[in-house]
């Protein structure tokens, strides 16, 4: 079997805010920006990685979810316990000053885990917390 991570999904609560941190500070590319119904979708992704994407979207808007579900999910939005991505790069610390200089909120510093890697978090404008290990 031949499979490959296309696309992963982070919910957003504030469009612009999130495609500025994505594009501005990550500096990631932006593939598409549309949307449906006074909602947005963005789609960006790393340059040079053209089949990696995240989608950034608007939570919750499965018609599954009902109102109580919704809510949590704000919730657990607004606390930053609801999605993460895990990213990668060779040079930990200058994307970190990077991050750091761009304004990004620090949850945790370059540090040595002691599941053998060394990283750092930071939170998106929604929340979804992005941990940055040293390849």
């Amino acid at each position: 079997m031949d499979l490959t991570v296309n696309a992963s999904f982070l919910p957003h609560d504030d469009p612009d805010a999130s495609l500025a941190f994505y594009r501005d500070v990550l500096g990631f590319e932006v593939r598409n920006d549309g949307g449906y119904d006074g909602m947005r979708w963005i789609t960006v992704g790393p340059v040079g990685q053209a089949d990696t994407s995240i989608v950034l979207e608007p939570p919750a808007v499965d018609p599954s979810v009902d109102e109580y579900e919704r809510r949590m999910i704000v919730e657990m939005m607004a606390k930053g316990t609801y999605a993460r991505v895990l990213l990668a790069t060779a040079d930990l610390d200058g994307t970190f000053e990077r991050l750091e200089a761009g304004g990004a909120e620090i949850v945790q510093e370059p540090t040595k885990q002691p599941y053998g890697v060394r990283d750092f978090a930071v939170r998106d404008p929604a929340g979804n917390l992005i941990r940055v290990h040293e390849v």
